[in-house]
């Protein structure tokens, strides 16, 4: 455990569901601040075991096939942090302590070694072990509906959100360590005016036989609900590299890319979010997910 004054001022915690989600949703946000000397932590729920496979010369790798493509997906992830700059990854319970559910209604939601079936609070301890141990000031994770209905998703966001509640409870399994309250928690959004633009620009483009409609992209709210808005043009490029590295999830074409369904979306460099715990920062919309918290970055 790295003691208290070892540790970073800023401390930022993502979690999500499959590898892969950290990059498109939080790559631009990961790499400004692991750049900036903040700790940043990624825990990962599932190996991801039940996606789709890209390119053809990996398809043996599936579920239906060598059921390999978790380990595989190992490595995608820590070569996409490599891009993005960040050292601390982490799979919710270890490496494969959760098995990917598939999608919503499938049969893989029903084994007992998937996410979805994973009862609540065990799976929010291991979450709340974290929390203690690198007592994060912002929590990023998903709504409710885990942006687009996945049920690693939505489970994702179930556990992220207990394990904010839990963690703070002195009571609650004190040896996992001293409780923690994180100062301000994020549900990843995508305003509906940036999405439609970006959309057209991807129609006009063209670089997949289709483009995404936004009902395909998470997190796509009315423009208002958005509290804080992350400029990440500079690093525009290392998020590109970071999802290039997911290259079984994931096609990059220049400032787009499309996943398995190659319906083409745009690669949004400013990446936007919600704040739905905490005090918001002095100005709106926030341009800092530390706005308010005294833990400006020293540059």
């Amino acid at each position: 455990m790295t003691a208290a004054s070892d540790r970073p001022a800023r401390r930022l915690l993502l979690v999500h569901a499959h590898p892969d989600d950290e990059s498109i949703g939080n790559g631009a946000t990961m790499a400004r601040y692991a750049a900036e000397g903040a700790a940043v932590t990624l825990v990962t729920c599932t190996l991801g075991e039940g996606g789709e496979v890209i390119p053809p010369e990996l398809a043996e790798l599936t579920a239906d096939r060598t059921d390999t493509l978790g380990e595989y997906r190992i490595g995608e992830l820590t070569a996409a942090m490599g891009e993005l700059g960040v050292t601390d990854v982490r799979f919710l319970g270890g490496p494969g302590r959760y098995r990917d559910s598939g999608m919503m209604g499938l049969p893989e939601n029903d084994r007992p070694d998937c996410f979805w079936q994973a009862p609540l609070d065990e799976a929010a301890a291991h979450l709340v072990a974290v929390v203690r141990e690198l007592r994060p000031q912002v929590l990023v994770t998903y709504d409710e509906q885990g942006g687009y209905g996945h049920p690693d998703h939505v489970k994702a966001h179930q556990v992220a959100m207990r394990a904010h509640e839990l963690a703070a409870d002195p009571a609650w399994r004190p040896e996992l360590g001293p409780a923690w309250r994180i100062a301000k928690v994020y549900w990843n959004r995508m305003p509906r005016s940036v999405i439609e633009a970006g959309l057209a620009a991807t129609a006009a483009a063209a670089p997949f036989p289709g483009v995404a409609v936004p009902a395909d992209v998470p997190g796509v709210v009315p423009d208002e609900l958005v509290s804080t808005v992350l400029d990440g043009a500079a690093y525009a490029g290392v998020k590109a590299a970071a999802m290039a590295a997911h290259a079984t999830q994931i096609t990059v074409s220049g400032a787009y890319f499309a996943l398995s369904n190659d319906l083409g979306q745009p690669l949004v460099a400013t990446e936007y979010y919600q704040l739905v715990r905490g005090e918001p920062g002095p100005e709106l919309p926030e341009t800092d997910l530390f706005a308010g918290l005294g833990l400006e970055a020293h540059r």
